[in-house]
């Protein structure tokens, strides 16, 4: 095993979840250091192994079984396979939980009891452990034997009916940011339960939910409706407290202006030639240029408009106006600031026909403590044997008893 060297190393982390939630949460926590050993079931492993196309290229061009979706949340773990409805997968987990810190799953309200791994089960024989359960609706409530997916907690906790065009139907993230929201959520709940147990001794569990998480994310725009009891619009691009906070068109495109108070909007007034919209009582102060947005706002983008879009980014952040390109995809990992941040970063992999992978970097910085690449998203159930003789002194007859009856 190649040695971690970020702040969690010798946290070791078992890893039983799948998609999305779970493995943002573990990702982030093996970036940082931690030994993360996930468990996959020996057919098929992760879904998400098969969420494709698009798949790794081999070297004849055509497609793995290693997708894309896997390998964004799956860095820096070793994969073992265990049949946990087999009772000696099961036993293995007990086994291997003796030489870990937290346990993270993802499977529905009362589906690990059906193996004898749920909290109430091993809690007295791992008082210390920390066991982190993330599901669709939680452990209570009406619906907490519901499953639930990144688009039900969407539209379920209002993110929906806020995105959008004004007139348009109810619209998602364009990022399963339900899923991921939930594991970055779990991520310091585990690290602040760690440092419980490093004062206390006790270990406990925790309960994370999708829909939780995500009215959570709601944040002021859920305040701005509790506080006046009026429910948000759709504003599109727009901002619902701040004006202008939003896409503008110019003659060749468009690009994104953000004017955060009073006196970055006099300055882009200013540098347009059009200061009177800045002394104009009715767009003076943000909270009038919001009550007038709806006329405020096209008498810019006639502005806008006269200028490409080079003209706009090249004077108004030197005027203290923040503006930026609305970039597509390819246009985000070809830009010079987000190369210098380290934010696409290549791995070696062993089934891909050039040898390596692209991956999206960690956006975690440290001064002392560096996040580390060391083990490429894993093939399924490439570290079984390392793992087991490792962490349970298992030899090779064991292991392929083991796989001969289907276990591993």
């Amino acid at each position: 095993m190649i040695e971690a060297t970020g702040p969690l190393k010798g946290l070791k982390i078992l890893d039983l979840t799948r998609v999305l939630a779970g493995p943002t949460c573990t990702q982030l926590l093996a970036d940082l250091g931690a030994d993360v050993i996930k468990v996959e079931n020996p057919k098929g492993g992760d879904d998400s192994r098969k969420f494709g196309p698009p798949y790794v290229k081999d070297g004849n061009g055509d497609d793995t079984s290693e997708s894309a979706y896997f390998l964004a949340c799956n860095r820096n773990k070793r994969s073992i396979t265990l049949d946990l409805r087999n009772p000696k997968g099961a036993e293995i987990v007990r086994q291997l939980l003796k030489t870990c810190d937290a346990m993270v799953h993802n499977f529905k309200v009362g589906g690990l009891e059906k193996y004898g791994l749920g909290y109430e089960d091993i809690k007295s024989e791992f008082p210390g452990l920390v066991y982190c359960a993330i599901s669709g609706y939680g452990q209570t409530g009406p619906y907490k034997n519901q499953g639930g997916y990144d688009m039900q907690a969407q539209g379920m906790a209002g993110i929906m009916a806020i995105t959008g065009e004004v007139d348009g139907q109810p619209m998602k993230v364009g990022i399963g940011i339900a899923d991921m929201m939930c594991g970055m959520y779990a991520a310091p709940a585990i690290l602040a339960a760690l440092r419980h147990r490093d004062v206390t001794g006790d270990g406990q569990f925790i309960d994370l939910a999708l829909l939780d998480t995500t009215v959570a994310w709601l944040n002021y725009v859920g305040l701005s409706y509790l506080t006046s009891g009026e429910p948000s619009a759709r504003y599109g691009n727009g901002h619902p407290n701040i004006v202008p906070w939003e896409v503008f068109p110019s003659k060749d495109g468009h690009f994104v202006l953000t004017v955060g108070n009073d006196g970055q909007f006099k300055a882009f007034c200013d540098f347009a030639e059009h200061s009177e919209l800045a002394e104009n009582e009715d767009f003076a102060t943000n909270a009038q240029r919001v009550r007038n947005r709806e006329i405020l706002v096209p008498l810019l983008c006639e502005i806008t408009r006269k200028h490409p879009t080079k003209h706009w980014l090249d004077n108004l952040p030197g005027l203290g106006v923040v503006a930026s390109p609305a970039y597509t995809v390819p246009e985000v990992f070809e830009d010079p600031q987000v190369l210098a941040r380290g934010m696409k970063h290549e791995m070696d992999h062993p089934k891909s026909g050039t040898g390596k992978c692209t991956l999206i970097g960690n956006p975690i910085k440290m001064s002392k403590t560096q996040l580390d690449y060391r083990i490429t998203p894993p093939l399924l159930g490439q570290h079984t044997d390392e793992i087991l003789e490792e962490l349970l002194d298992m030899g090779s007859d064991d292991r392929q008893a083991l796989r001969d009856n289907g276990v591993i």
